[in-house]
């Protein structure tokens, strides 16, 4: 798949974070003509983006972010997230005033509360964004991106993410992209164990479920998962796509902000605890869609 750009005017940024989402993402912003600097923990693989992209990397993520006017961002936790963002060698820390710090990674909207609040005393800007799509998504530059903060804001730089995107919105006040986030992965969750069972169930009933999935697809089961996971989940291969690991990490955050809004998660938490046995079955890494994996078959 080519990714068409829209035209926009050049920007200086900086991306922090090159693992399997930001890697691309950071590619993107680049052929779409911006000025990119990155930063990666792993010092060697900032050297490697910058070589193949013909952009540039620096040692720190306040070296990166200095004189950009957005500086974007995807590690893996709040903890992560942190540890690039504050400190003398934080982000925060070289970015000029009024710049805009937009994060991608999935993590808290308590913390999306706290990195606004830090920005805004500092002069600077702040956008919870995490995106939905997964690894292809950040290659083929369709990510769908769910944002939180300051609507003007939001639209200045979204010309500038759309270049990983096919579909950005802000959808309230900081965190709203976090809870937003949370929502796609409570719908996720039970979706895939549903077609779990269905695979499963039409496989021990003796039906081609390659056969089936094409036609139910069509109808009022269909869903991205279905058309992209079916198969395989059918194949029992799983060594792709997002890994169990990362969604019990997201599955938590929602269990967890559900203790404090008050929201029941019954199948939510089911399906965490069917992940957790699927991690224990050695599958950390495998795809969500290894659920089928703790059913028996014939």
């Amino acid at each position: 798949m080519t990714k068409q750009y829209d035209p926009v005017p050049p920007r200086k940024t900086a991306f922090l974070g090159l693992g399997v989402m930001g890697y691309p993402m950071a590619g993107h912003l680049k052929r779409a003509g911006h000025a990119v600097t990155v930063y990666n923990r792993t010092a060697a693989k900032g050297a490697a983006w910058a070589a193949e992209f013909g952009g540039a990397s620096a040692p720190t993520p306040r070296e990166a972010a200095v004189d950009c006017d957005v500086v974007a961002c995807c590690v893996g936790n709040d903890d992560d997230l942190r540890s690039v963002v504050l400190g003398a060698d934080g982000a925060f820390a070289g970015m000029k005033p009024g710049a805009v710090f937009v994060d991608h990674t999935t993590a808290s909207a308590n913390v999306a509360r706290e990195l606004a609040a830090e920005a805004a005393r500092r002069g600077l800007r702040f956008i919870d964004a995490p995106v939905s799509g997964g690894q292809a998504g950040a290659e083929n530059g369709v990510l769908t991106i769910m944002c939180g903060g300051d609507s003007a804001t939001f639209e200045e730089i979204r010309p500038v993410i759309m270049a990983y995107g096919r579909m950005a919105q802000c959808l309230g006040p900081a965190g709203s992209g976090q809870l937003a986030k949370m929502v796609n992965q409570i719908c996720i969750a039970g979706l895939v164990q549903g077609l779990a069972e269905g695979i499963n169930f039409g496989m021990a009933a003796g039906l081609d479920m390659k056969q089936v999935l094409e036609v139910i697809s069509k109808g009022a089961a269909g869903s991205w998962q279905m058309e992209n996971r079916g198969k395989t989940m059918v194949d029992g291969k799983f060594d792709f796509g997002f890994a169990v690991d990362w969604m019990r990490k997201d599955l938590g955050l929602c269990i967890e902000e559900a203790r404090r809004n008050g929201a029941p998660l019954p199948v939510t938490a089911l399906v965490d605890q069917f992940y957790g046995d699927v991690q224990q079955m050695g599958g950390r890494r495998f795809d969500t869609s290894s659920l089928i994996k703790r059913l028996p078959r014939k």
